[in-house]
């Protein structure tokens, strides 16, 4: 019989429903050694925040088949150790959508209406009625940053209530955005016009003190905003600079830098701020939800099923994974690149099986290219499972085309995305020893594997490009790994694809395209 090792504290549904498979043995509180020490007698592992899945232990688990989170994040796993030994890692995306979005329209009304202090006040036999005159939100502007599932039902709840909505998401279509009552804007425009704002976004470097003091020095006097997201989006330190001196009106904080918060000066600030301590999932509704979730999908890939949220596996049948597994890679680097070079909102994504690879079965691949597509919007969140969905609901549409007849490689693939940036292409192909190498960009024919950090340039083909672009990197000590050319007729248009070793420095990027025959530049992540 499959053993379970539950180490954190888990909604007894969930335990219900593993131990209709296996044994399971719950265990909390365990120090990393003692849980390294005896993870080797185990099929599974479920945990929520409190467990910290490392390499070592990991590497323990010799019997390990699946790590469940109960809850969204997995960045107490390190997942791409799991998926070195085969361990899928499985988490619960929506169980906690309805609490945390509660939560943060909570907060908003609480910060409007000083509920916190009100509350303190009549407890203390007090009854200051005028010193807690608050405002509506009725007919307020509402920024929402982030239209995923939670900045949605935010929007949907507060449209209801009568708000008017702004939105900024790169990532998402205007289209979806209309769907939601809202008016998508760049950054900047949200900050100026919005009275409320309130964040719905994934922490990455992009993301990091997002909202700092040049920022809230944008903002109204009078606006307010809310983060039950992620630490670290809000420079904490600008934003209590900005309270003091009344930049802003207020600030309703659920999630720190630094958790639990330890010393700061956002606790001796009143009523312009209240301070929840990590509560945006602390519902029971949504324990019980998060527990069920990931308990089936634990109880499911025990008996040799899928599972339906695996964050590094493919939730495939094995004969097909079997089979596609050498061109998932492929087609989840053509995305990742056909996403940045067309730009964050994209609107369509064509995915042209070629050669060979025609006849094979083609929905992994484009959920494959969809991961890509939407990793750099959605980070760990989006997997092969949710690519689909999360694609759909950001008004992204999708078109399969097959063509037996190119005979350029025994198999290739072809990706073209229509975005913000325009629409742009890129063919891939495996050689023989199994390298991806990149064969084609916006119809130019060239040849490279894909690395980290690239530069692609569209440029005029003529005499001492190549050179200015050398000096010009040199200059600003970018370092070039590989260079390489591709042209369709002489003295025609060129593209240049530049493998770099460092990612490019800010503004150079504007310099390139000043550089006499360049017609634009591109840097890309991979």
């Amino acid at each position: 019989m499959s053993k379970v090792l539950v180490s954190d504290p888990i909604d007894q549904a969930g335990i219900d429903i593993l131990s209709q498979v296996a044994q399971v043995d719950v265990k909390t509180n365990l120090s990393p050694a003692e849980l390294a020490e005896i993870i080797s007698d185990y099929d599974a592992l479920m945990i929520r925040s409190g467990t910290r899945v490392t390499q070592e232990i990991i590497e323990a688990g010799t019997q390990l088949k699946i790590i469940g989170r109960a809850g969204v994040g997995v960045d107490n796993v390190d997942v791409p150790a799991a998926t070195r030994r085969g361990i899928v890692v499985v988490n619960s995306p929506e169980g906690n959508t309805i609490a945390a979005a509660e939560h943060a329209l909570a907060m908003m009304l609480s910060l409007s209406r000083h509920i916190p202090e009100a509350n303190q006040s009549v407890k203390n036999a007090l009854w200051n009625r005028k010193e807690f005159v608050g405002a509506e939100v009725y007919k307020k502007t509402l920024g929402v940053v982030g239209l995923g599932k939670i900045g949605s039902h935010v929007a949907t709840v507060a449209r209801a209530m009568g708000m008017k909505l702004l939105a900024y998401d790169p990532f998402i279509s205007i289209e979806r955005a209309d769907q939601l009552g809202c008016r998508l804007v760049d950054m900047d425009l949200l900050l100026q016009e919005s009275d409320y704002i309130t964040l719905h976004i994934p922490k990455t470097p992009e993301t990091a003190h997002l909202i700092n003091a040049e920022s809230l020095a944008k903002m109204k006097p009078t606006a307010r905003i809310i983060n039950c997201a992620r630490g670290g989006i809000i420079d904490e330190n600008a934003l209590g600079e900005a309270l003091q001196a009344g930049t802003i009106a207020g600030a309703a904080l659920d999630v720190f830098e630094q958790e639990p918060l330890g010393e700061s000066s956002l606790r001796s600030l009143g009523k312009e701020i209240i301070l929840t301590p990590h509560l945006g999932a602390s519902t029971a509704e949504a324990q019980v939800n998060v527990a069920i979730d990931v308990a089936e999908q634990i109880r499911d890939v025990l008996l040799g099923l899928s599972a339906r949220s695996a964050v590094n596996i493919p939730g495939l049948r094995p004969d097909v994974l079997e089979k596609l597994k050498p061109y998932l890679k492929l087609a989840e680097t053509l995305g990742t690149l056909v996403g940045q070079l067309a730009g964050g909102r994209i609107d369509l994504l064509n995915v042209r099986l070629q050669g060979e690879l025609a006849i094979n079965e083609s929905q992994p691949l484009v959920v494959a290219a969809l991961k890509g597509l939407l990793s750099q919007a959605l980070r760990e969140r989006v997997n092969y499972v949710n690519a689909s969905i999360e694609a759909k609901e950001r008004g992204i549409r999708v078109i399969e085309t097959r063509d037996t007849s190119v005979k350029d490689y025994s198999g290739s693939l072809l990706l073209s995305a229509k975005g913000s940036l325009g629409e742009h292409s890129v063919t891939g192909a495996l050689f023989g020893d199994g390298e991806i190498r990149i064969t084609s960009l916006d119809e130019f024919p060239i040849n490279v594997p894909p690395t980290n950090y690239m530069l692609f340039t569209l440029h005029r083909d003529m005499p001492g490009i190549i050179g200015k672009i050398g000096s010009l990197l040199g200059s600003f000590n970018v370092n070039i790994a590989s260079m390489q050319v591709g042209r369709k007729i002489v003295r025609g248009d060129a593209v240049m694809a530049l493998s770099i070793d460092d990612p490019l420095p800010e503004g150079i990027l504007s310099e390139i395209t000043k550089v006499p025959g360049i017609r634009d530049a591109y840097t890309v992540t991979l």
